[in-house]
Parts: structure tokens; C-alpha cells; sequence
């Protein structure tokens, strides 16, 4: 059988970035149709995107039996397909897993919400705002507990479905500067999972692309306050 997975952009498309990392790390085969989701042409090919996928977005698996067409839904199809690797063995810490991985899918509490995945590729980037490294002093916490207690190197010990969850969203911080000196073993991770040979496989491709803009990103109207995230 053979699967297809739309893909997008490089440089712009973080969750097909996620569902490709897994489904690689799965050891699945598929083909890639990569799909150009830059303005103005997005419009015309999420449109034929949408012909066979309800949502009109990518990523999508195809199976040639069905449709998986939500990155998260991708990624547990990929740890199925390789007999459940991608995930903790124990039933707690395989919640805990799927909690992070679904924190990240609901938009993570807007962490750094005016820093996209498409900015870390930009020739000159902006200092975080105050309020922006207390939302990520929040997450890096979380990120150094998790290595405390299930025993690194990664965030469940093997790498897992959380990790490729989380590697965009490493990818746009530390691009921004983030600081991470009080978070050591976080730090560690972090630069682990950016030399993953996977991941520098994806980002070598981005980072030889067009930057895809966005004309609000200097605004600094636009950033959020300090009250956002008491």
C-alpha cells in the first residue's frame, strides 16, 4: 500500500513538520506532495486540498483506504504503525505524553503567540517582550520537570511523539533568543532535539526558502501585555 502525505511549505508549515517527523521516526513509507501554502497561491492549492480533505488544510495522509487529515491524528497513526514506540510505555507517563502533545495542539495558552514558526527563518528577528519570556519561563519549567523525573535525555526518556510535538515551538524561541540558562537540562534537550538528524533534515530544506512575512511582526502594538499573562 502506498501512503501520500501533503505537506507544506518549509518554512511555514510546522504541523506538517510534526506529522512528517513521525511519520519518519515510524520508519513509514510515503511519498510527499509538498503543497505551496504562501499567499496568494495557498488559496488555489488548500482549495484542491479540500476536494478529497474536509478540513482544506495540510498535512494529510493518504492511505489509499482513508484520510487522516490532522497532524496529531498522523502522529498517533505513526506510533501505531510501529508498534506504540513513540509514546511511554507506562499508562501514566503515555497520558502525560498525549497531554503535552495535545497542550501544543490547542494552541499551547498562546505562549508566544505573536512569534510564528515562519519568523525563526527571518534574516533579522525581534527581542522577546517581557511578558513573552514569562510565558516561556512557564513552559520551560514544565519542560525541566518532565527531564527531572522521567530520567531524559529526552522528554520521556526515548524520543517520543511529544518531543516532535514541541520542535517548532523550540525552533521559533531559541531563534528569538530565548534564554534558557535557568532551565539546564531543558536547555540540553532543546539543543538536542534541534541537532536531531531528522529535524536538521527539515530545517536545512527551510532555511534555503523565500522568507514567508508577515507585515504586523514588528508591530509592537500587536505583542502581548504584561497583563496576558498574569
Amino acid at each position: 500500500m502506498t501512503y501520500t502525505l501533503y505537506t507544506g511549505t518549509r518554512n511555514a508549515s510546522s504541523w506538517a513538520m510534526r506529522a512528517w517527523l513521525a511519520l519518519r521516526e515510524a520508519g513509514v513509507q510515503f511519498d510527499e506532495v509538498l503543497v505551496d501554502i504562501r499567499r496568494p497561491q495557498r488559496y488555489g492549492n488548500l482549495a484542491r486540498i479540500g476536494e478529497f480533505s474536509p478540513p482544506a488544510a495540510v498535512p494529510v495522509l493518504a492511505t489509499g483506504r482513508t484520510i487522516i487529515y490532522d497532524s496529531l491524528a498522523i502522529m498517533e497513526f505513526a506510533n501505531d504503525a510501529c508498534g506504540g514506540r513513540l509514546l511511554p510505555e507506562d499508562v501514566e507517563a503515555r497520558a502525560q505524553a498525549r497531554s503535552l502533545s495535545a497542550w501544543q495542539h490547542a494552541g499551547l495558552s498562546s505562549i508566544c503567540r505573536r512569534i510564528s514558526f515562519e519568523s525563526a527563518f527571518y534574516p533579522v528577528r525581534r527581542a522577546l517582550t517581557a511578558a513573552e519570556q514569562a510565558q516561556c519561563a512557564r513552559l520551560f519549567a514544565h519542560y525541566e520537570d518532565l527531564l527531572h523525573a522521567q530520567g531524559g535525555p529526552f522528554l520521556f526518556g526515548r524520543i517520543s511523539l511529544a518531543d516532535f510535538m514541541h520542535v517548532p515551538t523550540i525552533v521559533r524561541l531559541r531563534a528569538h533568543g530565548a534564554d534558557m540558562a535557568r532551565w539546564p537540562a531543558a536547555d540540553a534537550w532543546s539543543r538536542r532535539l534541534l541537532a536531531y538528524p531528522l529535524v536538521r533534515e527539515w530545517m536545512a530544506d527551510a532555511e534555503t526558502l523565500p522568507h514567508v512575512w508577515f507585515d504586523d511582526y514588528l508591530e509592537q502594538d500587536a505583542w502581548p501585555s504584561a497583563a496576558a499573562v498574569r
